[in-house]
């Protein structure tokens, strides 16, 4: 499997083999960083990082990773390029293309990705954009098969607003034999592409995709319960709106959590409204893990750039 020069825009451009590779080179970076040991498979390398949103996780994580790799990383904020006094994303992404190995772009719009990587002839990673956030379910696919041992034949559930980080859980547990079930409400269903792309990839994997209004239905027996906040970025504005739709119903408590199964673990891609989406008890308690799932961001940005650079 060769995915050396590939973008890495949405996981729908890798087969479920291909991000198994991922998964692997990622486990074994991790344990070789925990001895100390950073193999340079990205010297003399380098990384352009484009933010128009901010970010914590994955400003560091990608930093961090093209220095452990030996190259380096360029932090451009959209603002200070001139994309942010006119010059088109194509004609950036080309001369970008001229100076760097890479491209990671945390973008407002998704379109702006596949510009940059239409025009690029260099591999072009999605950091975020408003349609789906891939390179964070690659964490959570490595969490997860670090705590349960296994993928294919685990229940995820979601619950929540379904939005860029949940239509990727769609596609990258169905790809993964994951069984996912997504509870929320009618007007804020995940996009009907990533639904129908995971229907697909379930019929490869046997995995179950499931869309409901009803929390306490789709975590019942669930080995994963997963949420995320109900006012994203850009959303301020109807702030008041969500809020009334969301809350209470589609807070993860301990309550909720009775319907899960006994080992359950709780998975939240961060930062977290506490309070709001996730109760104190549960993001600080023993069934949560997402500190080892913020962890996973670093060791598996290493697996991706290790692969495609």
């Amino acid at each position: 499997m060769k995915i050396r020069g590939r973008d890495f825009l949405t996981m729908r451009e890798y087969s479920s083999k291909e991000i198994w590779q991922i998964l692997k080179a990622s486990k074994q970076l991790k344990k070789e960083a925990s001895t100390g040991r950073f193999r340079p498979l990205l010297k003399n390398k380098s990384l352009a990082m484009i933010f128009q949103k901010p970010s914590t996780r994955t400003r560091v994580s990608f930093e961090v990773a093209m220095r452990q790799l030996g190259g380096s990383a360029l932090y451009l904020s959209w603002n200070e390029l001139q994309l942010g006094r006119g010059e088109t994303v194509a004609d950036t992404a080309q001369v970008l293309a001229r100076y760097v190995d890479g491209i990671m772009a945390r973008v407002f719009t998704h379109s702006d990705l596949e510009e940059l990587a239409r025009n690029a002839d260099v591999p072009v990673v999605n950091g975020l954009s408003d349609l789906c956030h891939p390179v964070q379910i690659l964490a959570d696919l490595l969490t997860i098969w670090e705590k349960k041992g296994e993928l294919k034949g685990l229940k995820l559930t979601y619950v929540g607003d379904g939005n860029n980080v949940c239509n990727s859980l769609l596609l990258g547990c169905a790809m993964m034999g994951v069984n996912i079930s997504v509870a929320c409400p009618e007007r804020y269903k995940p996009d009907e592409r990533f639904i129908g792309w995971a229907e697909e990839e379930s019929k490869l994997s046997r995995a179950t995709v499931e869309i409901t209004s009803e929390p306490e239905q789709a975590a019942r027996k669930a080995d994963i319960v997963y949420t995320d906040v109900v006012v994203s970025m850009g959303q301020e504005a109807e702030r008041a709106e969500r809020e009334k739709v969301f809350l209470p119903k589609y807070r993860v408590s301990e309550d909720l959590f009775k319907s899960a199964s006994k080992d359950a673990i709780f998975m939240h891609d961060l930062p977290a409204h506490r309070g709001e989406e996730v109760t104190n008890e549960v993001i600080d308690g023993p069934r949560s893990v997402v500190w080892d799932q913020a962890e996973n961001r670093l060791h598996t940005t290493k697996g991706l750039l290790s692969l495609i650079i």
